[in-house]
């Protein structure tokens, strides 16, 4: 079983600063093993809100920005080890929401990729 676990939430003063971190792992089952990752990203969802992507990073390299979010976060990532950063500054109220880890990869049981979703880690910004 693919797990994902969110870390780094909390709650913050506008204009001040979270780094939130997301490991994949492979739980459980013993035999199960990640064969490839393609992207690891967050997303968002605020409530009464549909769930948004907020920056992704794909294997190579690239990266992909929100535009809300563009300039104040940036993320970073180790793709072959499963870890994924968000780092994000300059924090507004309409950040606040829950942020949840993705990933898009390929495990030993499936032989295309599939996404995953950890969790979520709360992100509460006060004015």
């Amino acid at each position: 079983q693919v797990q994902l676990v969110e870390s780094g939430g909390g709650l913050v003063q506008a204009g001040g600063s979270l780094r939130l971190s997301c490991v994949a792992s492979v739980a459980s089952v013993a035999s199960l093993r990640i064969v490839t990752i393609e992207s690891m990203g967050w997303y968002r969802q605020a409530p009464g809100k549909q769930r948004e992507m907020v920056a992704s990073a794909r294997s190579g390299g690239s990266a992909n920005y929100a535009d809300f979010v563009k300039g104040r976060f940036t993320i970073s990532s180790d793709i072959a080890k499963g870890t994924v950063y968000l780092q994000m500054n300059s924090l507004k109220p309409d950040d606040t929401g829950v942020y949840y880890c993705n990933a898009e990869l390929v495990t030993s049981s499936r032989m295309f990729a599939s996404n995953y979703w950890g969790q979520g880690t709360q992100v509460t910004v006060s004015s």
